[in-house]
This record gives structure tokens, sequence and C-alpha cells, in this order.
């Protein structure tokens, strides 16, 4: 297949995708029925054009066509198959054209399922999609184009980052850009609704599959990606507060309290200016974060100077839709009327105050992610903000928040009962008392705080496991009777207790790991063991392996416990030849829900450095992930989202339309 071909289709997209940014907009403008109708059929075609290109590029990958400079700079033709594939997206430019591959997604979904939107909102909502597809696909053609030729072709590729060829990489960007991506629909259906006036309960039912969805992925993408950071990098963690990751977490945060915010929408009609808010900032977090990451800034701040064309593309980008979206949103917000009143005791004033911390939360990021890279261009001296200040400023805003998580789903709508509530979950916090005793006594009572944070998790667990008790039946409902009103319940309740329970099960793991952690590092030789945790790890010996496109030693160690035997690890130092870089394979074993992490360092005649770590509960962190992506996905097949909300007669609509 030519590449030729996937240039050609991109070009093509690009043309259609101006049409889809123009034309609606003309319809809705002057009620012509037609134009508006052609913003389905346009969004269908780019997103067939782009899937062309991208299959060009996935097939110039797979054939090692050594021809396209993208494929020369990241691929080898004895990488496995998988990872010439993965390879497509582990670049600049095969990651934007993901990043565009996923937006017209999207928007062509917009356009299959959207037949209960209003047509002016549908429209404009496509058509907004169509302006972000058109910006990016200008970005890619003009800056980034991933099927230039070299001429004459190369004889072999440079090969991909080998710490980027595994299966972690495979699925972590896709999952992270579905994320990022999806928020563009609900940043769409912000603008298009401050446009057209219309913010209601209806409009928020429209919004929030889309929230959800998206929550979904970025959740899913970021759990990945900081597994294949714990497994792959060979440091033993699972978060360092840097810039890359803060880049997800931000938008992760923000779309939380989109999501909050919306249901207080759907439901009471209140809080539709701060909704409109958050749809925007999640999107434009999402664009920051894309482009902090793939533009090398994080890297260097000074990496504009190098490739000032896509630099300033970047920043115009970035400056003209979020700049755009906050005039817009400046001149129009004050003409939607509020919604309705709620006391602050209530289910609404609850959901205020979580998206009050989680947006002081996602300032606090923000804040430490950039500061560094804005004092570094201003004045040139480098700073390094990392943990120590996240910790003490991320995590006490999140105890209060995590606090109020099981009263909310418990709290009745407009006027709450704080007291009430708080005896219903009389007796989740008495067991989350004596969680935490009992981790004070087995700590000999040095750690107050890890005790207290094992009792706020067993609390916010419990918590969701009440809420569904609950809203079972009454303290006078049968036990049998409860259980089969149980199953009767609607699927978002169900969404919102395993939400909540999964963040309790992080919070447990988080916990779990930081207080009862042990770590050992040593010189050893074959035939020597170490200490950790009550078990004997011994190495046992090493063994040269070559792989596909790489050669390895493997280490073997043995682990024993009480003298009983307890399986093997095998950790082991890989080198890439293509690229003359090493790599380490850390060795990790399961015992339930905890890890023994192995991690080998330098080899030389006086034996091998191994760095072990004992990581008791540490899946309890990755698990959790896993409860709250199955809370969105039972959310989300939840009968009330699945109907939609009414298509409402527009008045607008009843004036004569041209064509019809």
């Amino acid at each position: 297949m030519s590449v030729e071909i996937g240039s050609l289709a991109l070009c093509a997209a690009l043309a259609v995708a101006i049409f889809g940014t123009i034309i609606p907009v003309v319809g809705v403008y002057r009620s012509d029925r037609r134009l508006v109708d052609a913003a389905s059929p346009i969004a269908h075609l780019v997103f067939v054009l782009v899937l062309i290109a991208f299959a060009t590029l996935i097939h110039a990958y797979v054939v090692s066509d050594f021809s396209v400079l993208n494929v020369v700079q990241n691929s080898h033709s004895e990488k496995p198959l998988l990872y010439k594939i993965t390879g497509v997206w582990g670049n600049h430019e095969g990651s934007m054209l993901l990043w565009v591959f996923i937006i017209t997604f999207f928007s062509s979904l917009i356009a299959l399922f959207g037949g209960n939107l209003p047509e002016r909102l549908k429209a404009l909502i496509l058509s907004t999609q169509a302006s972000i597809t058109t910006a990016f696909l200008l970005f890619i053609l003009f800056t980034s184009n991933p099927f230039i030729r070299v001429n004459p072709p190369a004889l072999q590729g440079r090969d991909l980052n080998p710490i980027l060829q595994d299966i972690g990489l495979a699925i972590h960007p896709p999952l992270l850009y579905l994320g990022y991506v999806g928020f563009s629909v609900c940043f769409s259906f912000a603008i298009a609704a401050l446009i057209d006036g219309r913010v209601d309960a209806a409009w928020a039912r429209w919004v929030r599959p889309w929230t959800l969805v998206s929550w979904v992925f970025l959740t899913g993408g970021i759990m990945v990606g900081s597994y294949w950071a714990y497994y792959e990098m060979g440091w033993g963690g699972y978060w360092f507060w840097d810039p890359v990751e803060n880049a997800s977490l931000m938008p992760w945060l923000a779309g939380t309290a989109l999501l909050h915010s919306a249901i207080v929408l759907e439901k009471r009609g209140a809080l539709k200016i701060w909704t409109l808010f958050l749809a925007i900032l999640t999107f434009s977090l999402s664009l920051m974060g894309t482009f902090l990451v793939r533009s090398g800034i994080l890297t260097s701040v000074h990496s504009f100077a190098v490739d000032p064309a896509r630099g300033r593309a970047i920043l115009a980008i970035l400056f003209f839709f979020i700049g755009a979206a906050l005039v817009l949103f400046a001149l129009r917000a004050s003409s939607l009327k509020t919604g309705g009143l709620f006391r602050p005791i209530s289910r609404e004033g609850l959901l205020v105050f979580n998206n009050l911390f989680l947006t002081t939360a996602t300032a606090t990021v923000l804040i430490g992610t950039l500061y560094p890279l804005l004092l570094e261009t201003l004045t040139g001296q480098k700073i390094s903000v990392g943990a120590p200040f996240f910790n003490l400023t991320f995590g006490p805003l999140m105890v209060p928040l995590l606090l109020m998580v099981p009263f909310g789903p418990l709290m009745a709508w407009k006027r709450g009962d704080m007291l009430a509530v708080a005896e219903r979950l009389s007796g989740a916090f008495v067991l989350a008392i004596i969680a935490t005793l009992i981790v004070f006594y087995q700590t000999s009572l040095r750690s107050i705080l890890a005790s207290l944070g094992i009792g706020l998790a067993a609390f916010v667990f419990l918590g969701g496991l009440y809420d569904l008790w609950f809203k079972s039946g009454t303290k006078s409902t049968g036990f049998f009777v409860r259980l089969r009103r149980l199953g009767k319940l609607p699927r978002s309740n169900y969404g919102t207790a395993l939400a909540h329970i999964g963040l309790g099960i992080t919070l447990f793991g988080i916990v779990a790991v930081a207080t009862f952690g042990q770590e050992n590092i040593l010189r050893i030789e074959a035939g020597q063991s170490a200490n950790i945790a009550g078990k004997h790890v011994l190495l046992e010996g090493a063994r040269n392996v070559n792989g596909s496109n790489y050669s390895e030693t493997q280490f073997r160690f043995s682990v024993s416990e009480a003298g009983k035997d307890m399986g093997n690890v095998t950790a082991a130092k890989r080198f890439y030849p293509s690229q003359n870089m090493p790599t380490t394979e850390s060795g990790i074993k399961n015992y339930g829900l905890s890890q023994l992490y192995i991690a080998p360092g330098d080899v030389n005649n006086n034996g091998l450095v191994v760095h072990i770590w004992w990581k008791p509960e540490v899946v309890c962190i990755w698990l959790g992930a896993v409860f709250m992506m199955i809370g969105g996905v039972f959310s989300l097949t939840d009968r009330r989202l699945r109907v939609g909300a009414p298509k409402r007669a527009n008045t607008r609509s009843k004036r004569p339309e041209k064509g019809a």
C-alpha cells in the first residue's frame, strides 16, 4: 500500500473537515435543513478518510517500509509484529494521527447515535468537533507529517525506544487518548449549548454518557500507564508526580468534577454555568496534557528552538481553542437562567463540596507541573517540584473529600439531614475505627497517620456497600426482601457504589505499601541470599538468552519462607543493539494481593547489585481502578442513559426552513 494514499486521504479529510466546520453553522444560522443535515455524513466521511490514512501508516510499519522516514526512525525489521504496530503511536507524528483518528471516531459516533439530539444542537456539536479535527489535521500535514519519504530508502530502521516495546505501551496510549479526546465531545456540547443558549436537564442527560465513557477510558489509561512504569522502569514505584503523569491526572480530576456536576444539573437543573465551565476546563487540560507530552516541552523548555514551526503550531492551537471557548463562555454564560435552589446540607451541596476540592486539587497539580517550566523559560533557573510538594498540598485536599464520599449518595436532594445520614453510616464508621485501632496496634503504636489512612480507606469502601444496602429497604425490611430489591436497583446506583468502593480499595493499597513495604539493596553472587519481610531470596544463577531484537542476561531467584518453597522469580538485564541501549526487566512474584519485586542492577566481578522490595497489598492500587472502571460501565448500561432524554421541540425549528 503506497503511503501517498495516506497523504492524499489526510488532505481530503482536511478539506472535508473544513466544510464540516462551516456548513452546519451556516445551516443553523439560515435555518436550512439540508445544510444542517449535512453535518452527519460529513462526520462519517472524515472518519473514513482518516481511517484510511491510519491504516496506511500501520501497513507501512508492518511491512517495514523503510522508504518512510517515520518508519525508519521508530521501527526495525526484526522487531515483533505487535511492537511494529504499537510503534505507530510510539512517536510524535504517529501519536498525533492516532489523536485525530479518535476524534473523528467520536464525531462519527455522535452522528450515528445522536438521533435524539435536537438538530440545531447536533449540528453545532459536529461543527465544533470538525473545527478541532481541522486544527489537528493542519498541524499534522504542515509540521508532523508521518508519510514523508526518504530517498534512497534506508536498509534498516533505528528501532523503537526499547522501554516502549512492551504490552503496556500497546494499550496505554490508545486508552489515554480515548479519554483525552472523549472529553472533546463534552467541550463541543458546551460550545454548542453556549451558542444555542440551551442548558437544561435534557442537555445534562445527553452529555453525561460521553463524560462517563471518557472518564472510564482515562481511568484505564492512567491505571495501565502506572502499572507499566511500575514494572518496566525498575524503580519499584507506581506514581512519581512526574509531569507526564500529572498531565493525565489533571483532566481526570476535572472530569470527575464534571461528572458529578452533570448529575446535579440533570437531577435538579442547578450548576448550569459551573458544568459548562468544567466541560471547557476538562478538555483544555486534555489539550494541554497531550501537547506537553508530545511537544517535547517537558524534556526541555527550549525544544521550540529546535523546531519552531511545531512549537508555534502547538501554541496557536492551545490559545485558539482555550481562549475562544473562555471568551464565548464569558459572553454567553450570564444569559443562562440559573437553576433550582438548594440548601448547603443536601446532595447538591455535597456534590458542590466535591467539585470545589477536586478543582482545587487540579489547580495544585497544575501549578506544581507548570511552575518549573515557566520559571526556566523566564529566568533560566532550573528547579524541581517533586513528591514532597504534591504530598503536602494534594494529600490534605483529598482527606476531607474522601470523608464526605460515603455521605453523598445517602443524602437527600434539595434538603438533607446530616445527622440521619451519619446514623445510617454509624456501622461503617465503627468498623473503620476498629480497622484503625488494629493497624495502630500492629505497628506498635508508631504510625498514627498510616492507621488513620487505613481507617479512611475502610470507611470509603464500606460506604459504598452501605449505600446499596440502605437503598434496598428500611430497618424493618427483611433480609431476603432486601436481596431481591438489590437486584432491581438501577444500574447507576451500582455504578456509583462500585466507583466509591474502588476508591477505597486504591487508597488502602497506597497506605499499605507506604506503611508496611520493605526494601533491601545489596550485592550478591550466585548461591548467596538476602532476607526481606520474612522471606529468604536466593540467587541461583544466571543465563544468557537471545530475543528477536535483543540479548539478555536472566537472573533466577528462588524464594522460601520458614523453610517452605514459595516459588521462583526471574529478572533480567536486556541490551538492544540497534539503539545501543540496556533496559531492566524486573522480576515480580504475586502473593495474593502483595508482590515481591526484584530489579537487577550493575553486574561486575564482585557480583550483582540487586534491589528487592516487598510490596504488601500493592495490587489493590490498580484493582481499585478496575472497580472504578466497572462502576462507570455499570452506569453507562443504566436504562435511563440508554434511552436518553426525549427530543424536545425547538421553537426556532417551527419557522419556515429553506430547502424543506
